[in-house]
């Protein structure tokens, strides 16, 4: 679990810039939740290799993700300007 948990603080780190903010709120409500699960289609890849999808115009990276996929992920991390997920 450890493990997870380290690989999504570096996301978190790199995607954010290194500008986390535990005030998530910010930028106004978010259209997805920790622990729900949506599906998406993947359109872009990440520049660390993860997929990019959007629910509603939010950026979900996509761990694993591949283009062209459509998936439903589960979300483990919601931030103030993107959100991170998993395949289920």
């Amino acid at each position: 679990m450890r493990e997870i948990n380290s690989d999504l603080e570096d996301l978190v780190n790199i995607y954010s810039d290194g500008h986390h903010n535990s005030k998530a709120d910010d930028f106004g409500p978010k259209p997805v939740e920790i622990g729900k699960e949506y599906n998406v289609d993947i359109t872009e890849i990440s520049q660390l290799g993860d997929g990019v999808a959007r629910i509603q115009g939010f950026v979900v990276f996509v761990k694993n993700g591949k283009i062209g996929q459509n998936v439903k992920v589960k979300v483990t991390y919601v931030g103030k300007r993107f959100a991170v997920a998993e395949v289920v």
